[in-house]
């Protein structure tokens, strides 16, 4: 079953570019955060339009009275900062790694990519999460992606 509207984001830890561990539960604690999830780092989507689009218009995000935007993965902490550095993402995004799937599965926004070798993968999504709760998410229909866009986020801010 897959995380819905009003739901509280489950209590996972994952991994920092740094290697250093970080809770959910201290990512979304007395925050508003939008929450990106996508299939992999340097994927072609992912690295040619999903995180860029986010870069571009973090300030615009932001200024809408999000207080952080997270991309999440199911890579490891180096492949996420080695993937950050090439899209010049800075402290405009906050890559997190989910290396083992744990809150991929949490969710239930996943989807077993063996057969094409990729292993187990998020399903592309975007959420609005309000103080760890789950105000909003678009979940990505297919490989394709629109609804998890930064400028659906952008729309759906207000």
């Amino acid at each position: 079953m897959s995380i819905q509207v009003g739901e509280t984001i489950p209590s996972v830890t994952l991994k920092a570019t740094d290697m250093s561990d970080v809770k959910t539960d201290d990512l979304f604690r007395g925050k508003r955060v939008v929450l990106f999830a996508v299939t992999g780092a340097f994927t072609p989507d992912c690295s040619n339009l999903h995180l860029p689009g986010f870069v571009m218009h973090a300030d615009a995000i932001r200024a809408k009275g999000v207080d952080d935007i997270i991309c999440v993965s199911v890579n490891d902490a180096h492949v996420m900062e080695a993937w950050g550095r090439q899209n010049a993402v800075g402290d405009k995004i906050r890559l997190v790694a989910d290396g083992n799937g744990n809150l991929a599965r949490a969710l239930g926004y996943h989807f077993d990519g063996s057969f094409i070798g990729f292993g187990l993968r998020y399903q592309r999504f975007a959420a609005i999460v309000d103080n760890g709760t789950v105000a909003r998410i678009d979940v990505e229909d297919g490989p394709a992606f629109g609804v998890s866009s930064a400028e659906s986020v952008l729309v759906a801010l207000g």
